[in-house]
């Protein structure tokens, strides 16, 4: 099979690398750089698993800015560009979607489109009515950044959202690629596959928010929170993961995710989705005047990055937080290695971690490390499991 993969973010690239083991694959984006990266066999982006595969496997794969040429012949063409959230709108912002398909369509008509980028419910039957095309299906993408390579290869399930050959055949291109076997196959219609990565993704949203609010309740209390979320956990309906709390649920997925759901709910009554959107913005709320309380001059904030193992900024929690101690006045400084500039959204970059760490009064880190501990006395951190 041929296949190009348009869009090398995380989702693009982890599906690329998957199927070029025992097909021709092409990855195509507009970012020269990462397409040099990727025929230079480096991931742009920190994964483990991907910078293994791309250094050491034999990987029939190519990337190419061209995508005209590239679908030249092409059986599939997946879609992984991003769908931004548009607060103006209420809606995700598919263009780079459409603008894809429409490409494709001209170029190479006969070619299968699939797009895993995520897109609104409804957005499949809209745009094959609006370009006039039967070409195009829809499989939802489930993965964790830092992880994305590793959650193909042993993928939960894998969701196609038509019941067809094609859809049987590009499911089993997946599976193919996969080290686990006997993945879960779904074949559903267009609309319950996109409302199953939303509903999905909003689910462990509203998991990481219940935690965060009993935590948040403790923490007014005076309690143990992590004595109260061990007991809760051991209930084996509720089990004892995922359950950490933190600054909020962040990343790339999930907060436009639920927002996304929500705005799809118009019509629909509804109490629990708009709770699961506006509590995360209630955490930060309330982990912010506790941080304020204390009176610091300067609040270091430890890491943008969504989580550990991950180069992602975008959406990170620990942003929101920073945002509110700057609007109470308070000097804020950020060390973040990822970061090569001198301030962020006004605030001083500091490159040295033990400047960082001495320059702060209160350090800010969504999760504890080892680099924090001889300054443990000045983190505030709401991470309770991660022993250091």
């Amino acid at each position: 099979m041929k296949i190009v993969v348009v869009g090398l973010g995380y989702v693009g690239l982890s599906n690329a690398v998957l199927l070029a083991q025992h097909n021709e694959v092409i990855g195509v984006d507009i970012s020269p750089e990462r397409v040099d990266a990727l025929n230079a066999r480096k991931s742009t982006i920190i994964d483990a698993e991907l910078s293994e595969y791309l250094a050491e496997r034999d990987l029939n794969l190519s990337a190419s800015t061209d995508l005209k040429a590239s679908v030249q012949g092409a059986d599939y063409v997946i879609v992984s560009t991003p769908t931004n959230y548009d607060e103006k709108t209420n809606f995700f912002d598919t263009s780079s979607v459409e603008a894809v398909i429409a490409q494709v369509i001209e170029s190479e008509p006969t070619a299968c489109i699939v797009v895993k980028s995520t897109i609104p419910v409804g957005f499949m039957e809209d745009v094959r009515e609006r370009l006039k095309t039967n070409a195009v299906i829809f499989s939802p993408e489930f993965l964790r950044e830092g992880k994305a390579l590793y959650d193909n290869l042993y993928p939960s399930r894998i969701i196609v959202g038509e019941k067809s050959e094609r859809a049987a055949i590009f499911a089993n291109l997946l599976a193919e690629g996969a080290l686990k076997s006997d993945v879960e196959l779904l074949f559903t219609g267009s609309r319950e596959a996109e409302a199953i990565k939303l509903f999905s993704n909003t689910y462990l949203a509203m998991r990481v928010a219940f935690f965060n609010e009993l935590d948040s309740y403790a923490l007014a209390g005076d309690m143990n929170s992590r004595e109260v979320i061990e007991g809760v956990s051991l209930d084996p309906r509720i089990g004892n993961h995922y359950n950490n709390p933190s600054f909020g649920y962040g990343g790339y997925c999930l907060p436009k995710d639920t927002k996304q759901l929500l705005a799809n709910y118009e019509a629909v009554p509804q109490n629990m989705i708009r709770a699961i959107v506006d509590a995360n913005s209630t955490r930060k709320d309330f982990l912010a005047d506790v941080i304020v309380k204390t009176q610091p001059k300067t609040v270091g904030i430890y890491r943008l990055v969504m989580k550990d193992g991950s180069d992602n900024c975008r959406q990170s929690s620990v942003q929101g937080i920073m945002k509110r101690i700057k609007a109470k006045g308070i000097e804020v400084i950020v060390y973040e290695p990822a970061l090569l500039r001198d301030t962020y959204f006004n605030s001083k970059v500091v490159a040295d971690l033990n400047e960082f760490k001495r320059k702060a009064d209160v350090i800010v880190a969504n999760r504890m490390t080892d680099e924090l501990v001889d300054f443990h006395h000045k983190v505030f951190t709401r991470d309770l499991f991660n022993e250091h």
